[in-house]
């Protein structure tokens, strides 16, 4: 071999010889992790968590320590804060009436008190503070009857998305408001329009679009898709739309409504010692039958509740009337009153 030949081989060795293997192995690894072969075996680097998270699930850990003072705490709580708060104060099985009522927010748009032990009282406190939801779930909840989705339904008036039923009793109270979903003008009867209520013109839930109901019967089914097939039930979810209108997440079946308030926190943090979530949706099964006792002290509150402004509005129209008849029949009495009027006309000119 001449030197010429041996000195330009020694030459190419040393220009691929390199000197730094540390970054030799990061272009290797690199390019290993780059091949489509090699994707999704290692794993991903997580984004660790913000400090505000982690504030959030402190206090969620220690969340039955400060119910009695929360009112005042979340005075001063930003909302999406006070809508994580009670995201896992559901969880936590500590939601009720005080926790809702402390935490409801005017931007609110979105409400989750599934399974909770929320009642009408809360619901209607919360419906006359949160005017802007579009989207509840009310589902399993036991204690939530007629009443406070027929109050729901005139705060809320931008409610689009209902989801409801799940065990016994939540179907029974589905039922029950199947004549609150639907929205309807009311016919009323007054002597005059001066006398005509406008709130009494035209009732039901305005805006009402998607109902999901998963044990909705078939009675049920047919009447909303027969007198109101605006609102469509139990949706399945389609890459497509439905029908050219694009579905919100909300109204999809397997959502959950609050889980977007807790996405970025780790439920490790709020967790307290041998605490379990319970399943979301239990069997219809495991719930207890009401009795025919029960059903008819159910039907009879919720009957009287409906029937109570009608009753109230027919007393003020037999006050009225009354009165027009005594006028007409009494002399007396109409000089009584015209000269009460003559005399409150004489007292504002004095004045």
């Amino acid at each position: 071999m001449d030197k010429g030949k041996a000195s330009k081989e020694l030459e190419t060795s040393l220009q691929n010889l390199d000197l730094n293997p540390q970054s030799n192995v990061k272009n290797k690894i690199s390019i290993a992790t780059n091949h489509h072969q090699f994707q999704g075996l290692l794993p991903k680097k997580m984004k660790p968590p913000s400090l505000v998270s982690l504030c959030i699930g402190v206090i969620g850990k220690h969340l039955e320590d400060i119910i009695t003072d929360l009112p005042e705490i979340a005075i001063g709580l930003p909302a999406e804060i006070k809508t994580a708060v009670a995201a896992i104060a559901r969880r936590r099985k500590l939601l009720n009436d005080d926790v809702l009522i402390a935490l409801a927010d005017t931007s609110w748009e979105y409400l989750d008190v599934s399974g909770s032990d929320v009642s009408d009282v809360g619901l209607i406190k919360a419906a006359e503070v949160c005017r802007s939801i579009k989207a509840l779930d009310i589902s399993r909840c036991t204690k939530i009857t007629a009443t406070g989705i027929s109050e729901l339904v005139k705060h809320c008036r931008l409610l689009e998305t209902l989801r409801c039923g799940g065990c016994l009793r939540s179907d029974h109270t589905a039922r029950r408001c199947l004549s609150i979903f639907k929205p309807r003008l009311d016919y009323v009867e007054e002597d005059s329009w001066e006398e005509l209520d406008t709130k009494e013109i035209s009732s039901g839930a305005q805006s009402l679009r998607w109902l999901v109901w998963p044990n909705i019967d078939n009675n049920s089914l047919d009447e909303i898709s027969t007198e109101c097939p605006r609102i469509i039930v139990n949706l399945k979810s389609s890459p497509f739309g439905f029908m050219g209108t694009q579905v919100p997440w909300e109204a999809l079946q397997n959502t959950v409504l609050d889980d977007v308030a807790v996405k970025d926190i780790d439920p490790k943090t709020w967790r307290g010692r041998g605490f379990a979530v319970k399943p979301a949706s239990p069997s219809p099964s495991t719930s207890p039958e009401l009795s025919v006792a029960e059903k008819f002290r159910l039907a009879f509150e919720e009957r009287d509740n409906r029937l109570a402004p009608k009753r109230a509005k027919n007393a003020r129209q037999h006050q009225r009337r009354a009165v027009r008849e005594l006028m007409l029949m009494s002399t007396r009495a109409k000089a009584m009153v015209l000269a009460s009027q003559a005399s409150k006309s004489l007292h504002s000119r004095s004045s």
